[in-house]
């Protein structure tokens, strides 16, 4: 299983905006100067959203993923969709597939965290995944190919795969996350004028080389299956589309195409100097990177934007 995930990040002149663990209804500043990450500088060119063209595998190259990366400075979202997964337009949620569709969408991929950088050489810590863990770490080689493009390579040798560039996010980010009982339980990632939302399933899956491998050897029933499979990767855009936060690829097809809800719980405080999450009390919620001054908070999250 050829998942890996690219790291970008800025120096630390960048402002980052990073809040502690906040019990909702305590209203965030839209900027601050804090900064948890190493002194050491990232190349800004690795910011925004990328896709990949091909991976190399023993001397030969495919494309059978639909891939949106998204990066901001520090945390990072991917979603991997297999070119051939159908749309099920008849599907408004897993009752609707068969018990061969569901397999189908075990094939997912997807992605959400942070990581860190040593060189050239990122190492990425999952947060949310969409498969199981295979136990072995995820690092890779990074290489600026020309502008707007980049390699990653793979330590062993085993892999390169080359990436082209959608935007390089305007230097406008933003991510929020969502905890309780000790783990991730979403991340809203922005960059620019696109968004990674990842929600986490309920319980983590147990270490397996894939989603169909874990499958197979629990012979999990229908419910099991569902289970494993909740677990939410959309990809999307906030403007430029036919509505506000447009859902365009998503690990739960039936959310492509409409709005992606989870922002209506972001609210705007002190005239857009602030927002403030709604959500359960168990559930606490940080800003973790913040880049958007409030005029630009306003145009993401404004009433002009629920629509």
């Amino acid at each position: 299983m050829h998942i890996r995930w690219l790291w970008f990040g800025l120096s630390a002149a960048t402002a980052l905006a990073i809040s502690t663990p906040t019990a909702a209804g305590e209203p965030i500043p839209a900027e601050t100067s804090a900064s948890e990450h190493p002194s050491q500088a990232f190349p800004s060119w690795l910011l925004g959203v990328w896709t990949r063209d091909w991976i190399e595998e023993q001397g030969r190259r495919s494309s059978t993923l639909d891939v949106h990366y998204l990066q901001t400075p520090g945390f990072v979202g991917d979603v991997r969709i297999p070119v051939d997964r159908p749309t099920f337009p008849n599907a408004t949620s897993f009752a609707d597939l068969s018990d061969q569709e569901l397999h189908v969408l075990a094939r997912q991929q997807g992605f959400a965290g942070r990581t860190t950088l040593v060189g050239t050489v990122a190492t990425w810590h999952h947060q949310v995944d969409f498969q199981p863990s295979d136990g072995q770490e995820d690092a890779g080689r990074l290489e600026l190919a020309a502008t707007g493009r980049m390699y990653e390579h793979g330590l062993d040798g085993g892999y390169r795969e080359s990436w082209r560039s959608a935007t390089d996010g305007h230097g406008q980010f933003l991510v929020i996350q969502t905890e309780s009982g000790g783990r991730t339980r979403r991340l809203l990632l922005l960059a620019g004028d696109y968004f990674l939302y990842a929600r986490n399933r309920n319980e983590d899956l147990p270490a397996s080389p894939s989603l169909e491998a874990l499958i197979k050897s629990t012979g999990a029933t229908r419910a099991q299956v569902i289970e494993y499979l909740d677990c939410e990767f959309s990809f999307g855009r906030i403007r430029g589309g036919p509505m506000a936060w447009e859902i365009q690829r998503s690990t739960l097809p039936w959310r492509e195409g409409h709005r992606l809800d989870f922002v209506d719980q972001v609210e705007l405080e002190n005239g857009g100097k602030g927002i403030r999450l709604r959500t359960a009390q168990s559930e606490r919620w940080r800003v973790l990177i913040n880049t958007l001054k409030g005029p630009e908070l306003a145009a993401v999250f404004g009433r002009d934007r629920r629509r």
